[in-house]
């Protein structure tokens, strides 16, 4: 069998087997027109058919080819979709705050993408899946309580350049399979522009050091730039806490 094959019909599984645990028979997800969320979209269609909602969450930075690409996929695959844009949202909270940076603005935007999605799991009476795969994860990018934020991730246990891999294997359209990724948070923002780095380059560094157990030193007897591991390691390390739930402050020893 096919490796993504076996991958497919595992996650169609999970995402069953959690969503009803959890008393529930219905999803959303936010469907950027980007290659995470498609992959998430086509296996929780797999999953549920017309109990997937999707939610376009355009901001006022959005490109036009995002909300295409996403509209590409769900007719694709006849995905029940709706779309709210956040740009209101964002533009009014930032009307006077006119020294915000591109960075506070798309996390906002980000975080008021995920306060909708919320919003509607509650009308729907269902529950949000994340997008985030594993190299996102490792390098923290991602929006904490933003995009980060979700009941379920099919897909954090997979590198972005499987993720690709996926994406063609499930029929993603190739629009979205060769565009560069981007979070698109601001215009002609991209995730490799911002490492310096391809995800072609980190997966191979973030593989050997977390798979094989490689520190920093062995990652550079490897072979590997030492700019590229620096790059992966400081980030790993200084986005830990975007992966655990807030600390709470033991006082068994002072009670």
């Amino acid at each position: 069998m096919n490796k993504y094959q076996t991958i497919e019909n595992f996650l169609i599984k999970f995402l069953q087997d959690e969503v009803q645990k959890a008393g529930f028979s219905k999803v959303v997800l936010g469907i950027s027109g980007g290659v995470d969320s498609a992959v998430v979209a086509i296996l929780a269609h797999k999953a549920f058919q017309d109990n997937l909602l999707g939610i376009m969450l355009p901001a006022s930075t959005s490109s036009r080819a995002s909300l295409e690409h996403a509209s590409e996929l769900c007719q694709k695959f006849g995905i029940k979709v709706e779309k709210i844009p956040v740009g209101p949202l964002v533009d009014t909270y930032f009307h006077d705050k006119k020294d915000a940076s591109k960075l506070r603005i798309g996390n906002f935007s980000a975080r008021m993408r995920m306060s909708v999605l919320y919003d509607i799991s509650a009308r729907e009476n269902a529950l949000v899946l994340g997008t985030g795969n594993k190299s996102e994860i490792l390098l923290g990018y991602g929006t904490i309580f933003g995009d980060l934020a979700c009941a379920i991730n099919p897909i954090g246990g997979l590198y972005k350049t499987e993720i690709f891999e996926f994406a063609a294997y499930l029929g993603v359209p190739s629009s979205i399979l060769t565009k560069a990724p981007s979070a698109d948070l601001w215009e002609e923002q991209s995730d490799e522009g911002e490492f310096g780095f391809s995800y072609a380059q980190i997966d191979k560094v973030l593989y050997a050091h977390i798979e094989e157990g490689k520190d920093k030193k062995a990652l550079l007897a490897s072979g590997f730039e030492k700019e590229l591991v620096e790059m992966a390691l400081e980030r790993i390390a200084s986005n830990l806490f975007k992966g655990k739930l807030p600390t709470i402050a033991d006082l068994t020893a002072v009670k």
